[in-house]
């Protein structure tokens, strides 16, 4: 996956996700967050396209093993984000299923009355 789908992809995917918001922080810098938490980072690294997200630290580990696209996430808690970057192992399904993921993850850390969806039942049909 090139880099532009892979960003395209994955703010294609935020934007889909109820409470979102899209919004720029900095020049070359936009951010997804949900209610007001972010959980998804859209940038450049190194000239690449780049796109951060929210992962467990089991998945992230386990997920930058097995991906080389996937590293640890640039500019974050590297126990708790990851970075996709473009290449031929990342597809848009992943990209979709990890966007999601990182979505529910901040969604769970929500105080409940401020939830947009129910973490543990969204995306899991």
């Amino acid at each position: 996956m090139n880099g532009k789908a892979l960003q395209d992809t994955a703010q294609k995917r935020a934007e889909e996700l109820p409470a979102t918001t899209l919004y720029s922080f900095e020049p070359g810098w936009e951010a997804v967050r949900v209610v007001d938490k972010w959980f998804m980072l859209v940038t450049e690294v190194l000239g690449r396209p780049v796109v951060i997200l929210k992962s467990r630290p089991d998945d992230a580990q386990a997920l930058c093993e097995a991906y080389a696209e996937i590293t640890p996430g640039y500019h974050m808690n590297k126990r708790h984000w990851i970075t996709l970057s473009p290449g031929d192992s990342i597809d848009k399904k992943l990209v979709k299923e990890l966007v999601t993921e990182s979505y529910r993850l901040v969604v769970a850390n929500l105080p409940k009355s401020r939830r947009p969806v129910d973490p543990a039942r969204f995306g899991t049909a």
